[in-house]
């Protein structure tokens, strides 16, 4: 089996592009002769081979010697760990492992053999783990192999692979023959080293993509960072707002307090995201915390239609309003329970799904479908949102019917369908146009609405506002503390004022 290697390697005629049958042939015999010198004993052994064209760790430990929860098995530079004490468990009590690698297998199975858009390149020799005997496609615990390498280019990305050979799809005569990143991913990542953890035992390699330069659109950058920051401002003079303002206790701002705060937070990051990449701990924690808030700013989205849709139902039936929609208790465990469960169960499910993108971001990976743990969530609160946008027009619906030709009645009306539909449109279809950036319009487009949301709230639920407009105005002429000795507090306006309602159209 060596000198075969060693032969066909060194004499025959591979090209750039590999050759993966030959590579499949060798690997298939590699394992059969390997399987055959691997023992089988109650105590531990381990043998090593380090030849010119193979380097080979067997490990056989029996009931015997379960001294350790993890084994270690290297090759050349390549260490493997492995929970063999588990896995013997499930097999009698017994069991065996190897770890090889074979001098020229990377040039036969060639970096061509992994399909994507980015230049790519072997960064490692070809390494194969196997275990007699038992099967190793789902493995309860996985695999770490810690590879070396060289330094990782700045603008490249490591990637864990193993090689993939099977019937070819759609029922096609033949095998397909290609790396694949299915199960596998990185566990960790440094200059000169990485750990990739697997699934499932096989053949790996580690390969670096390259991703074109992203060209640098000076005009959207500074465009994005001017409306981030007027969006910041604006979130900021709602949020005090809600925090300073006192004018109805009835009326309950939780919702949108913390829908601004979560909104602040999130373009705060996203406007900072691009500068922590080098640095992968820092990249992996904004990126966590980015989804988190970005999540939560949709559940406290969805509680704020929730909070209009309860406020609007009660006036529609005419009822005595002790408190405005849910309390806050309940609020925070949903507004902040659900991202956090969201956030832990994606990270629990790909631990590397959260660092720098190829667009050089932090951000969500595009492997293993992984940005569904965003577009799941976001998909599922805008349906909700439409539901409660539909059921709330539809409570409306006795008071369209019967708006009398009183001229501020018919205003007061047509101000709450504003409002309902503004927040639709500002805190939900924004982010549809996240999906097509396809030209210059569409990014504009993107950057100035979904920028301004904080804005826009706060001209929907400051400015056109008659009690905030009137505290403001308090404030202006620093005639709060008189009006409070006035009573004017006492006397505040019922919760309809929230809506712009004149406390005679009530009922």
């Amino acid at each position: 089996m060596v000198l075969g290697v060693g032969t066909l390697t060194s004499t025959s005629k591979v090209s750039s592009e590999g050759d993966g049958e030959t590579g499949s042939v060798i690997l298939g015999l590699s394992e059969q002769l390997v399987v055959a010198m691997t023992p089988s004993t109650e105590t531990k052994i381990k043998k090593e081979v380090h030849t010119s064209t193979v380097d080979l760790s067997l490990l056989a430990i029996g009931s015997l010697s379960h001294d350790s929860k993890s084994s270690s098995l290297s090759a050349k530079e390549y260490e493997m760990k492995i929970n063999l004490e588990d896995l013997a468990r499930a097999n009698n009590g017994s069991i065996s492992a190897a770890f090889l690698t074979l001098d020229g297998m990377e040039s036969i199975l060639s970096h061509q053999y992994f399909k994507t858009k980015n230049v790519t390149e072997m960064y490692s020799d070809v390494l194969t783990a196997i275990i007699p005997g038992i099967n190793t496609t789902n493995l309860t615990e996985p695999v770490n192999f810690t590879i070396q390498h060289k330094e990782v280019p700045d603008n490249g990305m490591v990637t864990c692979v193993y090689w993939e050979a099977g019937e070819a799809e759609g029922g096609q005569n033949g095998e397909t023959m290609r790396w694949s990143e299915e199960g596998c991913w990185v566990a960790y990542s440094h200059k000169n080293y990485t750990v990739c953890s697997c699934s499932h035992l096989s053949t790996f390699a580690l390969i670096m993509q390259i991703g074109e330069p992203v060209p640098q659109n000076d005009f959207l950058e500074w465009l994005n960072r001017i409306c981030v920051i007027i969006g910041l401002f604006f979130l900021a003079l709602a949020i005090f707002t809600f925090l300073l303002c006192s004018w109805n206790p009835k009326i309950n701002n939780t919702a949108r307090l913390h829908l601004c705060l979560n909104l602040f937070f999130s373009q705060l990051l996203l406007l900072w995201n691009d500068k922590y990449t080098d640095n992968k701990l820092a990249c992996t924690v904004m990126a966590g915390l980015l989804h988190f808030f970005i999540v939560a700013s949709f559940v406290w989205m969805l509680l704020e239609a929730l909070q209009l849709h309860l406020l609007v139902w009660k006036l529609s039936q005419v009822k005595v309003i002790q408190r405005d929609g849910l309390p806050r208790p309940l609020l925070y465990l949903i507004g902040y329970g659900v991202p956090f469960v969201i956030v832990g169960v994606s990270a629990l499910m790909y631990s590397g799904g959260y660092g720098r993108t190829e667009a050089n971001v932090c951000w969500l990976s595009e492997k293993r479908n992984f940005k569904w743990a965003l577009t799941g969530p976001v998909i599922a609160i805008l349906a909700m949102n439409c539901y409660l946008f539909g059921a709330t027009l539809w409570s409306l619906r006795p008071t369209l019917a019967n708006i009398k030709s009183d001229i501020s009645q018919s205003k007061d009306t047509k101000l709450i369908l504003f409002k309902i539909l503004a927040q639709f449109v500002i805190l939900g279809c924004t982010w549809i146009l996240g999906l097509y950036q396809t030209n210059l319009f569409f990014q504009v487009a993107f950057i100035v609405l979904n920028s301004q949301q904080g804005t826009f709230l706060y001209i929907v639920h400051c400015v056109l506002n008659k009690e905030i407009r009137d505290e403001y105005v308090k404030w202006l002429t620093c005639s709060f503390n008189k009006t409070r000795e006035g009573g004017s507090v006492k006397n505040a306006p019922s919760v309809s004022e929230d809506l712009d309602i004149p406390q005679e159209h009530r009922g």
